[in-house]
């Protein structure tokens, strides 16, 4: 039999999205389908013939259907090429498979669930498939092969004829980077199993681009968003803007600090702004309006140019309010029909709505010649709390305590936070010395005309001396949220006695470089 007497479309899929239109459309272009398994029972129910595997090589499944496609009439009817390969098909009965769609066992979202085990997951490491997209990608040339079910309405379009030869290229290159993401799922997991580490002993980054940004830090740079492949597209990184200019790296960079900063500080109405990564303001409300207000009031010069995110629908209200701001990005679960209207006032204000947080559980750095990798900070939970003044702090300063760890851990190290009434009132950042964050943070206050008198005071790390408290009992600061730990914690408590300050410590620093 010659070669070029069947054109064969090879399906087998784990997802069966848009299967049996696609496998309808190459019947009817006069693909004879070649399937095995769900993927031929699925097609055979829609009415579709279908050529069992097994048929076109003469050779049974066998081991449980771990070896199926693994055969010379299968591989040399996806690999061979037309041009020159013929005589070899010819004279081996090799038919030419034209169109291979293919995608994977779902080993990640199988180790996912809880009750996996070794043995299952083993079992869901698909080996018959990456080699099928591999040949086919390899040879696409002459052949089209597609993983993804976004991609078949393309193929049904082409129909009967294929996707030209760029259109293929595309595909094989998605082929590649499919097989490239499901051998890193499965080597960081099985490399895991028996790591004596919190972290991966091997970390496989698979990602795609989302988008194309401005610039990146400076414009001479180029810059874009990419997400996990195969991740759901949520979060800020997959967020398009409602309204407003293309985003920059920096643009990105400080929404994340706001949008992860004001996610941070709980179901209460709250507001963060932020410049270059850090807050100027956070606050929270009986409205996201009062919030907002609050947060301004800490540093309105440096709001200047900010990002804002609230935790709450940009109702008309706060709307109206932020017309009157000049600001760069705008983050919030919603945005009201009326808000919108005010909004569009702005035309240059990006306004993203990622609906809700999706942090990664890994931060990743470049360094020179490598990376650095460690745990996401946990930021949702408050360690508990130990009294170790003589006084114990009011409830009412034990609210604005809690308030002010929160937002103490969005700033940059060594990092000082006055709060009052769940708002900031001054805030010391990236400073050499932590005294220093301390006098940087009340001379901001100064500066914007708010008073720190029964303010509370929260640092990132422990104190080494007792130099930031004398600092703080001279502007009226009446308690105090630290890590402790310092060879000095004993001078730094009598202090606060002295004072009558009352102090609790968390056990738990916030670096945040």
């Amino acid at each position: 039999m010659s070669q070029a007497s069947h054109r064969w479309a090879l399906l087998s899929v784990s997802d069966k999205s848009g299967l049996v239109p696609l496998g309808q459309a190459l019947a009817q272009a006069g693909f004879g389908l070649l399937s095995t398994g769900g993927t031929a029972r699925a097609l055979e129910d829609a009415g579709l013939a279908v050529t069992a595997v097994s048929t076109l090589t003469g050779f049974p499944e066998i081991m449980g259907g771990r070896v199926k496609t693994l055969h010379p009439r299968i591989h040399g009817g996806i690999l061979g090429r037309r041009e020159s390969d013929t005589e070899t098909m010819d004279e081996h009965g090799i038919e030419r498979i034209d169109v291979v769609v293919v995608n994977l066992y779902p080993f990640a979202e199988t180790v996912a669930r809880p009750d996996c085990t070794f043995d299952e997951a083993i079992e869901n490491i698909d080996i018959g498939g990456p080699a099928m997209l591999r040949a086919a990608a390899k040879n696409h040339r002459d052949v089209c092969v597609l993983c993804n079910p976004d991609d078949y309405p393309a193929l049904i379009e082409s129909l009967p004829a294929l996707p030209d030869e760029r259109q293929r290229r595309e595909l094989a290159s998605q082929a590649f980077a499919h097989t490239c993401a499901y051998d890193g799922q499965i080597s960081q997991w099985l490399s895991a199993q028996d790591a004596e580490s919190d972290l991966p002993p091997r970390l496989n980054l698979a990602l795609d681009a989302v988008q194309p940004l401005r610039y990146g830090e400076n414009p001479h740079q180029a810059a874009g968003v990419y997400r996990v492949r195969g991740a759901n597209p949520t979060g800020l990184a997959n967020c398009r803007p409602l309204q407003g200019k293309p985003l920059s790296y920096n643009n990105l960079l400080d929404a994340d600090a706001a949008w992860s900063g004001v996610s941070s500080l709980g179901d209460t109405p709250a507001c963060v702004i932020v410049k270059h990564t850090n807050p100027c303001g956070a606050a929270q409300g009986s409205s996201v309006a009062e919030a907002y207000d609050k947060a301004l009031a800490c540093d309105p010069t440096s709001a200047f140019g900010g990002i804002i995110a609230v935790n709450r629908e940009v109702d008309e209200e706060l709307a109206e309010r932020l017309t009157q701001q000049f600001m760069e990005v705008l983050i919030a679960p919603a945005v009201s029909q009326e808000a919108s209207k005010r909004l569009a006032r702005k035309p240059n204000v990006r306004v993203l709505t990622p609906g809700s947080a999706a942090p990664q559980p890994l931060e990743l750095r470049a360094i020179d010649g490598g990376w650095l990798v460690q745990q996401a900070d946990d930021w949702h939970s408050l360690p508990d709390l130990e009294v170790v003044t003589e006084r114990p702090p009011t409830e009412a300063e034990l609210d604005d305590l809690r308030f002010a760890w929160a937002a103490v851990r969005m700033v940059r190290s060594n990092a000082i936070v006055y709060a009052k009434d769940r708002a900031t009132v001054g805030i010391g950042a990236g400073q050499m010395s932590r005294v220093d964050s301390a006098r940087f943070a009340a001379l901001k206050a100064e500066a914007a005309g708010l008073s720190l008198d029964g303010a509370v005071m929260a640092s990132d790390a422990f104190f080494p001396f007792a130099d930031s408290i004398e600092a703080a009992a001279e502007h009226g600061i009446r308690a105090v949220i630290q890590p402790g730990g310092s060879k000095r914690d004993g001078e730094v408590i009598e202090a606060c006695d002295k004072h009558g300050i009352a102090m609790v410590l968390t056990g738990r620093r916030h670096f945040r470089h």
